[in-house]
This record gives C-alpha cells, sequence and structure tokens, in this order.
C-alpha cells in the first residue's frame, strides 16, 4: 500500500506534471500571434561556449555536493564514541556499532539541503559574473534534487540512508508517506525557482524574448549541459555498482530539468543581464574538473580514515 501511494505521487511529480506543463506551453506557442512567433524565430546564434561551460560546472557542482553529502555521514560518526569512519570518494563506510549511527545517515542530506539554500539566497544578490551565478545555480540544483527523492527512497528501503534514519525515528507508514509526499512535491519548487536566474544569464534579450525562445535558451544552457554533465560525472563514481555510477546522477539530473524544461516558457519578465563567457574559460574550468578527478581516484578512493 506504502509502495503503491509513493509510486502514484511520483509518477504524478515526475511524469504527469511536467508533461501538462509542457503541452499547456506548445498550446501556448500554436495560439501566440504571429508577431510574437517571428520574434521568437530570430534568435541569436546557439552559445556553445556556454553550453560546454554549464556542462563542466555541472560536473564541479554534482561532484562536490556529493562530497558534501558523504563528508556530513562522516563527520558526527567520528564525533561518535564507538565508530570509526572513513570517507571514499562515492561512499563511506563505518566500524564500530552505536545507537545514533542509523540517525546520521540522514545528515549528508541535511547538509546538501542546507549547502543548496544557502546558494540560492545568493543567487537572489545582482552580483557576480555569469559563470559564477551559473555555478550557484547548479550547486542549488544539485543539493535539492540530491536530497529530496531520497526521501521518498527512504520511506521505502530501510536499507537506504533516510531509511535508516526514519527506522531509527519510528516513523510508521503515515509518518513516511506524509514525508515522501512534502518532498516529491517540493521538486517542481525547487527545480523552477532556478528558472529566473538561469534564464537572466542571456547575454541577449532576443535570447529569451518569447516562450519559445526561452525554450531553447533553457535547452542549451541547462538541459543538455547537465545531460553531458551527468555523463561527466561517471569517471568520479567508478569503480562501483552501476545503479550508483550512473542511475543516481541520472535521477539527480531528470527529476528536476523535466520541470526546468517544461516551465521556461511561462517565466515573463526577466532581463537579460548575462555577460560573455571568457574565451580561456573552458580551459580553466576542464582543467578544474580535471584535478577535482584526480583527488577523487588519487586521494579519495582509497579512504581517508576519520578516527
Amino acid at each position: 500500500m506504502l509502495g503503491s501511494a509513493i509510486a502514484a505521487l511520483a509518477g504524478g511529480v515526475l511524469l504527469v506534471g511536467p508533461v501538462l506543463l509542457a503541452l499547456a506551453g506548445v498550446l501556448r506557442l500554436r495560439g501566440a500571434a504571429s508577431a510574437s512567433a517571428a520574434r521568437d524565430a530570430v534568435a541569436p546564434p546557439w552559445n556553445r561556449r556556454l553550453s560546454l561551460n554549464s556542462a563542466l560546472l555541472y560536473t564541479l557542482a554534482f561532484n562536490l555536493t556529493f562530497f558534501v553529502q558523504e563528508l556530513f555521514l562522516v563527520l558526527p560518526k567520528a564525533l561518535t564514541p564507538g565508530l570509526r569512519p572513513t570517507l571514499f570518494h562515492n561512499n563511506h563506510a563505518w566500524q564500530g556499532e552505536h545507537p545514533l549511527a542509523a540517525l546520521f545517515q540522514g545528515s549528508g542530506a541535511v547538509a546538501t539541503v542546507v549547502v543548496a539554500s544557502l546558494c540560492a539566497w545568493r543567487l537572489r544578490r545582482p552580483r557576480g559574473g555569469t559563470g559564477s551565478r551559473l555555478f550557484l545555480i547548479w550547486m542549488a540544483y544539485c543539493g535539492w534534487l540530491m536530497a529530496l527523492p531520497q526521501v521518498a527512497i527512504g520511506a521505502l528501503s530501510d536499507g537506504s540512508d533516510l531509511g535508516m534514519a526514519m527506522r531509527y525515528l519510528q516513523w510508521g507508514p503515515a509518518a513516511r508517506l506524509c514525508a515522501a509526499a512534502l518532498a516529491l512535491a517540493a521538486i517542481p519548487f525547487a527545480a523552477l525557482s532556478l528558472l529566473r536566474p538561469l534564464l537572466a544569464l542571456a547575454d541577449a534579450p532576443e535570447r529569451i524574448a518569447g516562450p519559445a525562445a526561452r525554450t531553447r535558451f533553457v535547452f542549451q544552457c541547462a538541459t543538455l549541459p547537465a545531460l553531458l554533465g551527468t555523463a561527466l560525472t561517471v569517471p568520479f563514481r567508478m569503480p562501483r555498482e552501476w545503479i550508483e555510477v550512473a542511475l543516481l546522477p541520472a535521477w539527480v539530473a531528470l527529476f528536476g530539468l523535466v520541470w526546468i524544461q517544461a516551465g521556461a516558457w511561462r517565466v515573463q519578465g526577466v532581463r537579460a543581464g548575462g555577460a560573455a563567457m571568457r574565451p580561456g574559460s573552458t580551459l580553466g574550468l576542464a582543467l578544474a574538473a580535471a584535478g577535482l578527478l584526480l583527488v577523487f581516484q588519487l586521494l579519495l578512493r582509497p579512504g581517508i580514515a576519520f578516527y
């Protein structure tokens, strides 16, 4: 019963809702005036540097967010008598026993939500270049979308991180269902809240002048780069079982992107305030991603003991 209810909620939030929102956009475009349609059709050339930089920034944001999650799963255990945790590049482990160990399995998701919320708060301030603001957007996105689906998974599986915390708190089926419903309902709000700062990264008003232009810009600046960035995360997570290497990054990307892409058409009144990315910025971001990969595979993969 619990599984069926959560599956139905997840289907509504992750499939039915975005499809209906996208269909409303299609109907809006069909009913648009010819002048508006012509304006949407004339758009500046695709800013491929922005797309590539966005993919690299997404790669950095995802892996840094995952590191924050694992770090804050380790730190409370390191301060607990009897527990000896070790941090790895895509996981953590511990030796010893303590009743609080199960509760601390929820601390990683809490940490990513806090970091995401701080980044979203920082986005409210107009200062910052295009690259730094795009990085904040992806940090907020990854922090929220890495944590919220875990609540629904935890409601179903006692063996998951949040499932262990829920079991420690002795949450029954009703409490788990409420938690899963609230978390799933928060996904579209979290994703759609990033649309305005994302559209504001446009370097010319023509890029976001109408519904079709906004939809196209979001695909070029966010959707396609995040999918490419998801593929780029694979080397950071190997070796491990394919569910952790590929499926987890895929759900983080898709669960929110479907809402961002479907809702791009409806956001109005955004001022294009982005600046062109510097020619050397792509190389710098690629080097940063390569350096982070070396840290993950050479330093974190063997494990760092916190005892």
